[in-house]
């Protein structure tokens, strides 16, 4: 794979690939997560939990539950009084946000909803007392869910260009609800100081000063009584930006009882009122002209918001929008984006969170009108690509596509998916009569927009320090950032010491969203850095020199990648494999390929994951059919393909590192090359779409009503 547009790299620091220095610890079993965390005295904490998607409460026993060993309170939505409104992102246009419950008022609004909260000794004793509840709730119709989110972008004369066209290609996808399935669950530990007036909160979180500043203003309380502290995170995904009902409840019944509390959710916990991802559901057409040339896009984007919003549930409904066309010229647009309330989990934002959805919809009806006009795919999107002399692109939704070369994306992962042999072993499996498919995607994602923080002190030892505002879950963020001020300061990267997540000691910052922890967050340590070292230059001080620096990003960052995948499929069962995959990405000025590759791969595996396997359901009585791992199918070791990762490096403008984010780049381009790649082995037997995931009953059933379609239309039927 080419890693072209390499310049000569620093002794230590920038472009180094350099191993986690998190990484030695947590093999030791030396981690330190929420669950880790000592406090003596502690009150365990657990919940009941609606069994119904709608009702009234009519009353509840909990006389039994009060008396029974260990528990020492129990706690309705009465007793915490009136709490203020989780805070929700505003970038639509047109949004009404529902009130925000941390226990169930009166009714019940969906399976899983916190109702009553029980405090005892141990999580046994806690999790006794609530099977002794007596819960009655009248059953209520969960009826159609009201319109929250909406948005509409438009450009051109959309009916003229279809009336105009060659050939419109229609595509519609329904994304499955998906379980961002963190290896560690939500948690929390709340310890109390003197007096019970402030807190110490240990929570796995990607956002603790957001948390911090949400705690504070739901339970009408100063912030500087709080102090939140994310210590060891065992992955999150988008799943733990959101502040929950039951962090809420943690803290608040500290405080009430002046007692440390904890809670650590289940499994069965996480998949029933965790946020999930995906879920939307995208139609299209693209109208093209004679020579192939992209003349219109009309799309719809809608999809359920669950029964409370997250912080960023309208990210993904606006970025599946905003998004497209993606890194295709299409003069004409019509996009309309829809979000409803509904009787379930929240939806919210999960590694990708709206740019999975626009790639697939796109590369959908691209590969379907190209098979309209027959025409190679590659040929077609090549024609029809936003070209590096256009840069920046100003698109009909507001984007700025700020740097790329498209056109030189496609040709060398084209290349290499040509060097890797992919095309001859798809034709030599076809010529032995096995179902083979090759499949690509191409698309562009957008890398976070504000502000983030960072402080660096330097010491007359020759060591430097820094504080993010910022945070991390396992992705290398340490590494990261002592690459950026080892070659700041001519260090080595040992020399630098990293650290983050906590809000008593570290500046205040958004944390790691978005694929922005190094486009954004690492230009805010670079910006801290620079003011440290002009300091520095100006004499030769004997003690130690600080800067504190926030920077915000003028526009986004955007990362762009092309992925293609070679699958075969069993005829007789409908399994998928996926063999190999090619990734080629551009993410900007690179700090540490080794945390690219990974970033790359891990996102590939959530991907292929979205493709074939996982899906959450719920039955016509809003029940949740895949509550365990049992039910809700996760990706192993052994469903991996062979991947082969590379880089372009395009610097971005739009900050001072060039840096663009690759952190959610195998989630996006995965799944449609998966997709894509499947339909094109399934092509010869007439088959030209199947719902996700591409489960193999799935693709059977594909297989054999295309088998009696062919037989019926050849008896004359």
């Amino acid at each position: 794979m080419p890693d072209s547009d390499t310049q000569s790299e620093p002794a230590a620091g920038i472009g180094m690939p350099l191993r986690r220095r998190e990484d030695a610890a947590l093999l030791r079993g030396e981690g330190r997560y929420v669950a880790d965390i000592d406090l003596p005295g502690a009150l365990h904490l657990a919940f009941l939990r609606s069994q119904l998607p709608a009702g009234r409460i009519r009353g509840c026993d909990t006389a039994t539950a009060a008396c029974a060993p260990g528990v020492a309170a129990i706690f309705d939505a009465a007793d915490l009084g009136p709490l203020g409104n989780l805070t929700v992102a505003t970038p639509l246009s047109r949004q009404t946000v529902p009130p925000y419950p941390v226990l169930a008022d009166g009714r019940v609004d969906a399976v899983g909803q916190p109702v009553l909260a029980v405090l005892a000794d141990s999580a046994a004793h806690a999790a006794d007392a609530v099977e002794m509840i007596d819960l009655d709730v009248e059953a209520a119709a969960a009826g159609a869910g009201d319109p929250l989110l909406a948005e509409d972008w438009s450009a051109g004369d959309a009916a003229v260009a279809f009336a105009a066209a060659s050939h419109v290609a229609h595509a519609e996808i329904r994304h499955a609800r998906l379980a961002p399935s963190p290896i560690e669950c939500r948690a929390i530990a709340v310890d109390v100081g003197p007096e019970g007036e402030t807190v110490t909160v240990w929570l796995s979180s990607q956002t603790p000063h957001r948390a911090r500043s949400e705690l504070a203003a739901i339970l009408g309380i100063d912030a500087g009584r709080i102090r939140v502290i994310a210590p060891d995170v065992g992955g999150a995904f988008g799943m733990k930006a959101s502040l929950y009902p039951e962090e809420v409840v943690a803290v608040w019944a500290a405080l009430h009882l002046r007692r440390p509390v904890r809670w650590t959710a289940s499994r069965g916990e996480d998949l029933l009122a965790a946020s999930h991802g995906r879920g939307l559901t995208c139609r299209g057409r693209l109208a093209v002209d004679g020579e192939g040339r992209f003349l219109a896009l009309e799309a719809e984007v809608e999809g359920p918001l669950g029964h409370w919003l997250t912080t960023s549930a309208p990210v993904p409904l606006w970025n599946a929008g905003r998004i497209l066309p993606g890194p295709y010229r299409v003069p004409a647009l019509r996009i309309a984006v829809r979000g409803h309330r509904s009787h379930t989990a929240p939806v919210g934002i999960y590694r990708g969170a709206g740019r999975p959805e626009a790639a697939m919809l796109m590369e959908r009806l691209v590969e379907a009108a190209a098979r309209g006009l027959g025409l190679d795919p590659v040929e077609l999107r090549r024609r029809n690509l936003v070209g590096p002399q256009d840069m920046p692109w100003q698109g009909a939704t507001g984007t700025r596509l700020d740097s790329g070369d498209y056109p030189r994306l496609l040709a060398e992962a084209d290349a290499a998916a040509r060097a890797a042999g992919l095309h001859r072993l798809r034709a030599r499996r076809r010529a032995a009569g096995d179902l083979a498919g090759l499949g690509c995607a191409l698309f562009v994602e957008p890398c976070g927009q504000g502000w983030e923080s960072a402080r660096v002190r330097w010491t007359p030892n020759g060591r430097v320090e820094a504080f993010l505002g910022g945070s991390s879950q396992g992705h290398g963020r340490e590494t990261a950032a002592a690459q950026i001020l080892a070659d700041l300061f001519g260090l080595p990267a040992e020399a630098v010491e990293v650290r983050h997540g906590d809000t008593a000691t570290c500046p205040a910052g958004i944390g790691a969203l978005a694929s922005r922890s190094t486009p954004i967050g690492g230009s805010a340590l670079l910006q801290a850095g620079r003011q440290v070292l002009a300091e520095l230059d100006a004499g030769n001080p004997s003690a130690p020199v600080e800067a504190e620096a926030v920077y915000t990003a003028a526009g986004e960052a955007w990362g762009s990648g092309c992925h293609w995948a070679l699958v075969t499929v069993d005829r007789d069962t409908g399994a998928v494999r996926v063999e190999q995959m090619i990734c080629l990405d551009d993410a900007g000025r690179i700090v540490n390929p080794i945390l690219v590759e990974g970033q790359i791969m891990g996102g590939v595996a959530q991907g292929l994951g979205e493709a074939l396997l996982e899906r959450l359901v719920y039955d016509d009585a809003g029940q949740l059919l895949t509550g365990s791992l049992m039910d809700y199918a996760l990706p192993r070791a052994a469903d991996m393909p062979q991947i082969r990762a590379g880089c372009l490096q395009t610097p971005s403008p739009a900050n001072p590192l060039g840096a663009k984010g690759v952190g959610e780049a195998g989630t996006i381009g995965a799944p449609a090359a998966i997709v894509n790649a499947v339909l094109d082995a399934l092509a010869p037997l007439g088959v030209r779409d199947i719902g996700l995931p591409l489960r193999p009953e799935s693709v059977w059933r594909a297989i054999r009503d295309a088998a009696l379609a062919d037989k019926e239309g050849g008896t004359g039927r």
